[in-house]
């Protein structure tokens, strides 16, 4: 690991009221923002990762290390180390020191799941998702239409074959119902796509869950996923869309009609 010598963060004094260089009387001109320490310390942190003095791989100084190079408490060394692992730059674990990873699609998604419950705990919130996730996954099933390989649509079959499979069964309905829409995300081969699936695959959790518990409701999605299916098949990316897009809005129906017998 490269030693790097951090300059000295240090809290400037407060101005005294006395060195103020306008009237007590007349409003400020500017508004100056105060950086916290820990952004500081991000900053300079961050900057040493991207800058690749440190490598994916490589253990930052320890916190007290960290502490007296930047000259500045546990408490903002820690905040800082924080929201490193959220924006996935470092990994951290009891009694070792922060390690440096290389930052993927998957593990800055992953990092936003806390914010992403709370703006699904209200009604705007789900219907912004639900608008959100029906236009990626029916630009994702079009895109299969359009150039999925001879392979690609073996995988998607062998998926709904899974899926069929698992008629009567919430937990493992819900596994491959997942696991087909998975293998379209998955077909431009770009892990943004499969990321950003993944992420919402486990925000939407409860929705799925909660869509299932109606009588029937597995049968009626294994329709819709066969209509996805053999729009695909057919080489036809407006049916495709069509068919994916009518498949997501009833699901959502069914899930808001269940919490509204819930409530």
């Amino acid at each position: 690991m490269i030693s790097i010598a951090w300059p000295i963060i240090l809290a400037a004094p407060e101005p005294a009221d006395t060195d103020c260089l306008f009237e007590t009387n007349t409003m400020a001109r500017y508004q100056i923002e105060r950086t916290k320490l820990s952004d500081q310390v991000i900053r300079q942190l961050e900057n040493d990762i991207v800058s690749e003095h440190f490598e994916p791989g490589d253990r930052l100084p320890s916190e007290r290390a960290l502490m007296e190079q930047f000259g500045v408490g546990r408490p903002t060394i820690r905040e800082a180390l924080f929201s490193l692992e959220r924006m996935g730059l470092v990994a951290l674990s009891s009694g070792s020191r922060a390690r440096v990873i290389r930052p993927t699609p998957a593990v800055v998604l992953n990092g936003m799941s806390g914010v992403m419950g709370h703006l699904l705990s209200t009604a705007d919130g789900q219907r912004h998702f639900q608008d959100a996730r029906s236009a990626f996954e029916a630009a994702m099933a079009r895109n299969a239409a359009a150039h999925a390989s001879a392979e690609d649509i073996k995988a998607l079959r062998a998926a709904f074959s899974d899926n069929a499979a698992a008629v009567g069964d919430e937990a493992e309905f819900k596994r491959t119902d997942i696991a087909f829409h998975r293998v379209l995300a998955a077909i431009p081969a770009n892990p943004v796509y499969t990321a950003v699936h993944d992420a919402m695959a486990q925000w939407l959790d409860d929705r799925r869950a909660v869509a299932l518990e109606k009588p029937g409701q597995d049968r009626i999605a294994l329709a819709a996923h066969e209509r996805i299916v053999q729009a695909i098949e057919s080489r036809d990316p407006e049916a495709a869309d069509a068919a994916m897009r009518d498949h997501l809005e009833q699901h959502y129906g069914v899930y808001r009609s269940m919490r509204a017998g819930d409530n």
